[in-house]
This record gives C-alpha cells, structure tokens and sequence, in this order.
C-alpha cells in the first residue's frame, strides 16, 4: 500500500509499541500505518534494533516476540536513504530522526524524546508525542 501521507516515529515510541502491544504507543503506530507511509532508515532501524533487543527488555517482551516486531517493522516501512545532512537537535543522536523526516518530506514526527518534541514544529513539520498524534491526527 502506498500513501502520500509520510510519517517519522522516533526509537522511544517504536520500543514502547514493541513491549507493551495496548499502549498508546503501540496504538499511535498502529494508526500511523493506516494512515501513513511510516519511514525508516538504516540508521534509525540499526539503533531500534540495538535497543530492543537488550537484555533489560527480556522482562517486558520475549527476544522472539521483539525481533518479530523488527521484522514486521522492516517488512512495513519504507526505507529510505537520508541524504539531508541535519544538525538542528541539542542530542546529535536524535539528528537522524530530523534528518530523514528532510528526506523524506515527512508530514510528521511522531515522538516521545523530548529533545525531538520541545522542537515542535521543526522546520514546519509537526512533532508530537503518541498521544496527541492519537487524538489530534485523522
């Protein structure tokens, strides 16, 4: 399926969504991929990967049902090569979010970092925590 409609959603909403299937996290995904093209790059999938499947998540989530979830994620999103090169962010670690929703023309971070939400809006693109995305998005 194919939207016009792009979409952003940062690590910390993907691993609550992974761990905790009814959260508004894992709902706010759910309704981003009905509405939206969800994007992803390598570098954001590489550092979901790399979260997800630590050890202190075992206790939330089995290590199958969290690399299914990576799975389904890679099968789902649309990858995207990042070729904006942004800096805008006080956490460079949070810069790659930024600089693919550029690449991407994303319509929207979805995002649960402050670092990424008390820059709302960035560059005129919305972003704004799961919640808000759930009631404010159609």
């Amino acid at each position: 399926m194919s939207f016009d409609r792009r979409i952003v959603i940062d690590t910390g909403v993907l691993v609550s969504a992974a761990i905790r299937p009814e959260s508004i996290p894992a709902l706010a995904l759910e309704k981003a991929f009905l509405h939206f093209e969800v994007c992803a790059s390598e570098e954001t999938m590489a550092e979901l990967e790399t979260v997800l499947l630590r050890e202190k998540f075992d206790r939330y989530a089995s290590m199958d049902l969290r690399q299914t979830f990576l799975a389904g994620l890679r099968k789902r999103a649309a990858l995207f090569a990042v070729t904006q090169d942004v800096s805008d962010c006080r956490d460079p670690k949070d810069n790659k979010f930024l600089a693919l929703a550029a690449t991407a023309e994303a319509e929207l971070i979805v995002a649960s970092d402050p670092h990424l939400s008390d820059m709302h809006p960035w560059r005129g693109i919305p972003i704004m925590p799961p919640a808000a995305f759930l009631v404010g998005i159609r």
